[in-house]
């Protein structure tokens, strides 16, 4: 299997980002890490080995990017306005300097947006907010409404970066039309603490006459053993 390490200065961080690239071809996957997470913990906990037989194949090659949480929704030492500000930051890095690399290594159309917990919730704000640059996206037991980790306090920027705030307020129809053609599959545990925000999500987006896939789990369904599971029954689509 092909396994590649990256590393670059980032003009949108400020910092070197690292990320790993798995597999030669086929659709693009872009994976988030969990909370706080590094570029390498899917392959630590042995999702590269799970998606083995895609990327044998050349059914899909993966590009697993570094997280910089710590510096924005987790930074407590920060205003929650300026935390906002670093995810903007983070979005730039992904849109403008990330996707341009999967692109230089692959010119397959097709990109995914796939993480869990946390990093279900960048996978699902990064799609929803650029859908014309994805195809799909596989978010599992995520948590998308960051007022969570706001303080109580909320402004354009923290609303900015809130599926569950911003989904209703989408009127642009090309925007919409482009989320109208993304696969959206949200998987999560019926048990699990913010299976209503996953309700509420597929219900905004329904409302919008987004199409998505809820997907319940019994149980809790946070863990990574279940995320080999969803990951391996999801990837190609909702069924």
């Amino acid at each position: 299997m092909n396994r590649e390490h990256h590393r670059w200065h980032s003009p949108s961080l400020g910092r070197d980002m690292d990320l790993l690239v798995f597999g030669h071809a086929g659709a693009r996957v872009l994976v988030f890490p969990t909370s706080m997470g590094r570029y390498y913990e899917w392959e630590d906990r042995g999702m590269m080995n799970t998606l083995g037989e895609h990327l044998r194949n050349g059914w899909l090659q993966v590009f697993c990017v570094d997280s910089v949480d710590a510096e924005s929704w987790y930074a407590k030492y920060k205003h929650p306005h300026d935390r906002a500000g670093r995810q903007f930051q983070y979005e730039s890095y992904i849109t403008r300097e990330v996707l341009p690399f999967t692109q230089s290594r692959n010119g397959n159309p097709f990109l995914i947006a796939t993480g869990a917990s946390f990093g279900a919730y960048h996978a699902v704000t990064m799609a929803l907010r650029h859908p014309h640059l994805f195809g799909r996206v596989l978010a599992m037991s995520g948590m998308y409404d960051i007022r969570e980790f706001s303080d109580g306090y909320y402004d354009d920027a923290i609303k900015a970066n809130n599926p569950s705030h911003f989904v209703s307020e989408i009127h642009d129809h090309g925007h919409l039309e482009a989320m109208r053609r993304m696969d959206i599959i949200l998987a999560t545990g019926a048990g699990d603490a913010f299976v209503e925000n996953n309700r509420y999500l597929s219900r905004a987006l329904w409302d919008k006459g987004v199409g998505n896939a809820l997907r319940l789990w019994d149980g809790w369904s946070h863990d990574w053993p279940y995320w080999h599971r969803m990951l391996l029954q999801y990837i190609g689509g909702s069924d």
